[in-house]
């Protein structure tokens, strides 16, 4: 299997030597995203909300780029920089994966890259086409 490298100017730009996003087969695999603004590159101002919602769109655009959605991510990995922030950051992310929620792991980070307060990366389907 040859893997395709996934790029998209919807999405921030990598921070270092990553891809947005890699596909292998029949599998989507994102790097961590950061509530970055696609246009600035910079940091989203506010809360763990804002920055949850920013970081969700920032993912939907790098799956779009690869022929996929949300609908089709089956795993997602979110770091925090603090378990306080749980609760709203999973408000947040019920609203976009209501239907059908991928298997999840979240984990406190002790640092998270610009001092962000959630990253969060995914692995999805592509579908059949």
């Amino acid at each position: 299997m040859q893997k395709e490298i996934i790029a998209t100017p919807n999405a921030p730009v990598a921070l270092g030597p990553y891809s947005q996003a890699v596909r292998v087969g029949k599998f989507i695999y994102t790097a961590g995203q950061l509530a970055r603004d696609p246009a600035s590159g910079s940091l989203v101002i506010g809360d763990v909300a804002a920055q949850t919602e920013q970081v969700i769109g920032n993912l939907q655009a790098v799956l779009e780029a690869a022929g996929s959605g949300l609908d089709h991510v089956v795993k997602t990995t979110v770091f925090l920089q603090d378990l306080a922030h749980f609760k709203t950051m999973n408000e947040v992310y019920g609203r976009f994966f209501s239907q059908s929620p991928p298997a999840r792991t979240t984990i406190q980070a002790a640092a998270l890259p610009l001092d962000a307060l959630v990253v969060i990366e995914a692995v999805a389907l592509y579908p059949e086409q």
